[in-house]
Parts: structure tokens; C-alpha cells; sequence
């Protein structure tokens, strides 16, 4: 990580700031498997207390705790629903678990395939878009060079941190983000972590 920061630094003033400021990079990790993706699912759009708090009831309510698909498609959806799950979400992790069980979404598979490759077989699922792709890829995966340029935290970093006047778009981003490559993760993550605390 160390060529990472000190490649940030040298390519970005601003960046350098952010990492002066934030600090050590402490990027904390999950497994790469069907529970993480459930999770990512279960958590969008919720505050993260709210979502925890479901995620620890579905949790609870398939036997010995194990998020596998035969466990998910076991579960009446009416079941779901009381766990505090919306409709939506009951389908989303169902058809999550179906496509699993089906072997169109192999997670013992997707570590030997390329970013874009992984984003098109996950997209496959209803409710799993490019943004929950890219948390995979950079919290389960651990790929190095992800930008999120869809992320709200990120686009509200960089107005923040480079001094611009709206929300920048996807291509704007990704314009700022060639000076990052190959390290755009490290990037993303100092960019989150510049939102908190008022740094």
C-alpha cells in the first residue's frame, strides 16, 4: 500500500492533503462470497443502524445462522417481509439465490475474472447494480483500481475537496480518477473517509 499512497500523493495535491489528513489506510475486508452480497443488498438505501438490525434477523431466522441460497429460498417471502425487509428486497435476495443455486452467479468463479467481467455476471440479478458491483469488487474482491463514480459519498468528496460549485458527474470523475490509476480504490476509500468527522 505503501507504493499506492506515495503514487496518490505525487500524482495529486489534493489527494495528498486527504491522506495527510485521514491518515494510515485501514480498508476493512469481507468474504467474497453470497452472504456479502446479500448484506450489500439488505443495506441499500437504509442508514446503516436500520440495515444491521435486519441483516441480523434474516440472519437469526435460517437455520444455524448460514446465509446459503437453499436456506434463502426456504424462507417464505411473507417470512422476509416481517424480518423488515421490503418487497422489493425479498425478490432482489431471491432471485440472488436463485441465480446462485442456477450457477449463473458462480462466487467460487468470479476472483479469476476481470472488473468489467464481474460487474456484467452480478448485474445479472435483479437489484444489483453497477454501485453494489463495485462494492464487491472492492470490499469482497479486493480489486485495487475500482472508481465508483456513481457513489454519493464519492461525488460529495471531490466537491468538496476540489472546490467545485455541483456535484460532479460520472465523467468528470473519471477524468480526476486517470491521475489515480492504477490505485483508484486507495483513492475511493481516502475520498470516504474525508466525509467524516469533519476532516
Amino acid at each position: 500500500m505503501r507504493k499506492a499512497i506515495a503514487h496518490l500523493q505525487a500524482a495529486d495535491p489534493v489527494m495528498d492533503g486527504i491522506i495527510r489528513r485521514v491518515g494510515a489506510y485501514r480498508i476493512e475486508f469481507r468474504d467474497p462470497g453470497f452472504e456479502t452480497l446479500v448484506r450489500s443488498i439488505v443495506f441499500q438505501q437504509l442508514s446503516g443502524r436500520v440495515a444491521q438490525v435486519i441483516f441480523g434477523r434474516l440472519v437469526a431466522a435460517v437455520p444455524e445462522g448460514l446465509l446459503t441460497p437453499e436456506n434463502i429460498l426456504a424462507l417464505r417471502p411473507a417470512r422476509m417481509r416481517k424480518l423488515g425487509l421490503s418487497k422489493q428486497k425479498t425478490a432482489y435476495i431471491r432471485d440472488l439465490a436463485r441465480h446462485t443455486r442456477g450457477g449463473t452467479v458462480d462466487f467460487a468463479g468470479l476472483p479469476a475474472l476481470p472488473d468489467a467481467e464481474v460487474v456484467e455476471r452480478l448485474t445479472i440479478v435483479k437489484g444489483v447494480g453497477v454501485w453494489t458491483a463495485h462494492m464487491f469488487l472492492i470490499f469482497a474482491l479486493r480489486r485495487t483500481n475500482v472508481l465508483p463514480t456513481g457513489d454519493l459519498g464519492i461525488r460529495s468528496a471531490i466537491q468538496k475537496a476540489y472546490g467545485l460549485a455541483e456535484l460532479p458527474n460520472p465523467g468528470e470523475i473519471e477524468a480526476l480518477g486517470e491521475r489515480w490509476h492504477p490505485y483508484c480504490t486507495v483513492a475511493a476509500w481516502y475520498l470516504w473517509r474525508s466525509l467524516e468527522g469533519g476532516l
